[in-house]
């Protein structure tokens, strides 16, 4: 059935290549997987592109599967620029490029230093290579994020090169402005902290923090892990847990009424990236809990 399936996506997105330059739109398109690459991918392309997400706000980007339609547009973008790791991309991203070849991709994880997990859990988010995909919530990362998005755009419209370049330079300026309301919150924060989905890896690395995780090996936590994490959490004297809205809470609301943790919602998914840092950031201060 599935084979069946691309067969079909094949064939439409062959056609809809050869058929897409008639379509009538005010600025050529740009596919990301993510919102928060949006963000990057905006800044930098200022007018020069429209910026479409394929993983729509709400939905988990490890088990996110495109629609018929989103694949008919993604043949019509001028360029694909996957975040790397994530479960979405490493299910589809491949199959894709084979199903449009014409179609340039570009891989925005080019230089970070990335994590690889002691234990990865393709069986249930997809990440097959093992690779601790949250690459963007990161201040150093997004640095490196929005520098591969600016030579992806001037190798797509070399014309425009001065132009990407120069708003590169002022999404930096966010991008440092942005470290620096951080770093007042940490300078004064918890080190140790809980969370669902072990989304900030590499935030927690930025700053020397630790990252306790709920999931177990990215399945829910078996009764003896909850034990486990309730006794390390005391031990650490942890007062922070983070929950997302893609994630069952459940667990972490039991252990936050156990210890009296405060929970905090966060949004790592969210297309206000400097915002979202800055929330995580501020809600780690001790003068907030």
């Amino acid at each position: 059935m599935k084979k069946y399936f691309f067969a079909l996506i094949g064939i439409l997105l062959l056609t809809i290549s050869c058929t897409g330059q008639q379509g009538k739109e005010n600025a050529p398109t740009l596919t990301v997987t993510i919102e928060p690459l949006r963000f990057f991918t905006e800044a930098i392309a200022g007018d020069k592109f429209q910026v479409v997400s394929i993983v729509p706000k709400g939905a988990n980007p490890e088990i996110y599967d495109p629609t018929p339609q989103q694949l008919v547009e993604l043949a019509r973008s001028k360029a694909y620029l996957r975040i790397g790791h994530i479960g979405f991309e490493q299910a589809w991203a491949e199959r894709l490029q084979a199903n449009t070849p014409k179609l340039p991709f570009y891989d925005m994880s080019q230089g970070v230093d990335l994590i690889h997990e002691i234990h990865p859990h393709a069986h249930t988010h997809g990440n097959i290579d093992g690779v601790e995909p949250h690459i963007w919530n990161s201040v150093s990362n997004a640095r490196i994020i929005s520098s591969n998005i600016c030579k992806a755009l001037s190798e797509i419209d070399p014309d425009n090169q001065a132009y990407y370049q120069t708003r590169l330079d002022s999404l930096q300026q966010v991008i440092n402005r942005t470290e620096r309301e951080m770093q007042s919150y940490l300078a004064n924060a918890d080190y140790c902290f809980l969370i669902y989905h072990p989304a900030l890896s590499y935030f927690a690395r930025d700053y020397s923090l630790q990252q306790i995780s709920i999931e177990e090996g990215g399945k829910e936590p078996s009764p003896s892990h909850l034990q486990e994490l309730m006794k390390t959490c005391k031990q650490k004297q942890v007062r922070v847990v983070f929950v997302q809205q893609e994630f069952d809470q459940r667990n972490a609301e039991v252990i936050a009424q156990e210890l009296g943790l405060k929970i905090v919602p966060i949004n790592p998914l969210s297309y206000d990236w400097n915002k979202e840092m800055i929330h995580i950031a501020k809600s780690l201060s001790k003068n907030n809990n």
